[in-house]
């Protein structure tokens, strides 16, 4: 095979990248040119795949509303405590550290928050299931203390909200609730 000099190997680079460029530029164009599909036709089509489950999830702006109206419980109450919230799958959405809060508390919030949504039930609920089933404290990221209780929506969990830092988890859990209950505002 013979060799090309760098001279023939420039300008056929060149003539590939031209060539590359036009059906690029023509597929965009056509493409451009074509009308779009209706996005409800699009919509509707996915949401009856029998596949496909819909969920709900909690914005972010409610979540900061919860975990401000936690905070304000608690400094109604002069407790100092950390509120986290998490999302369906339990992650974590935001977490508020208030004034003077300990620092395990910020660990603690989070996994009452995650225990709270991923059992649909407050986590002083779930602390007392602890005497039937005591492996269940070794699921990884879980907390059985007070303090979490879940949001949900038609009885399914949308999100958890957990509280730490209170000098018992009865008053954790009642600021967890007041978060609840500014979500229903």
């Amino acid at each position: 095979m013979k060799k090309m000099s760098l001279r023939a190997r420039v300008l056929t680079g060149a003539v590939a990248a031209a060539a590359l460029g036009a059906g690029t530029f023509g597929a965009v164009s056509a493409n451009a040119a074509a009308p779009a599909a209706p996005a409800s036709a699009t919509a509707a089509a996915d949401t009856a795949h029998r596949s496909l489950h819909q969920s709900t999830h909690l914005t972010a702006d409610a979540a900061v509303k919860a975990a401000r109206a936690v905070l304000e419980a608690a400094q109604d109450e002069n407790q100092r405590v950390t509120v986290a919230v998490v999302d369906r799958n339990g992650n974590t959405v935001v977490t508020l550290r208030g004034d003077g809060a300990g620092p395990q508390s910020y660990e603690s919030a989070q996994r009452k928050a995650f225990t709270a949504v991923s059992w649909n039930a407050p986590t002083s609920e779930l602390a007392g299931r602890l005497q039937q089933a005591p492996n269940l404290k070794d699921i990884p990221g879980t907390l059985f203390l007070a303090g979490g209780a879940p949001v949900q929506v038609k009885g399914a969990p949308i999100a958890g909200i957990g509280v730490a830092g209170a000098p018992s988890g009865d008053l954790d859990e009642k600021f967890a609730r007041a978060g609840v209950a500014a979500l229903a505002r």
